[in-house]
């Protein structure tokens, strides 16, 4: 995986970077986005939002199978996402990381 996709425009007509994409989630991070880091997890209808340094659920929901999967692939990542929140920071290119296998 080389690439880092761009969403569809957000409600604020931003785009915002998709760094992995596994089994149907996307996972997402905003340019200029509040503290603390964290990352936004979509499936289907759903969203959340994962603080990068403890994995915890700041906002939203995931079906409970999704949500597992994100923390799996979160644990084993967590030096990417906080690379890719300091690039983000400094609005530059996010590098995308390795969806769960």
């Amino acid at each position: 995986m080389n690439v880092v996709w761009l969403s569809p425009a957000d409600k604020g007509g931003n785009r915002v970077p998709t760094i992995s994409q596994f089994f149907g989630i996307s996972i997402r991070m905003y340019f200029d986005d509040h503290g603390p880091p964290h990352f936004h997890a979509y499936y289907q209808d759903y969203e959340a939002t994962v603080e990068i340094g403890t994995l915890q659920l700041m906002s939203g929901h995931l079906p409970r199978r999704a949500m597992a999967m994100v923390l799996e692939w979160a644990v084993s990542h967590r030096e990417a996402l906080t690379l890719d929140w300091r690039l983000a920071e400094a609005h530059e290119a996010l590098r995308p990381i390795e969806p769960l296998e």
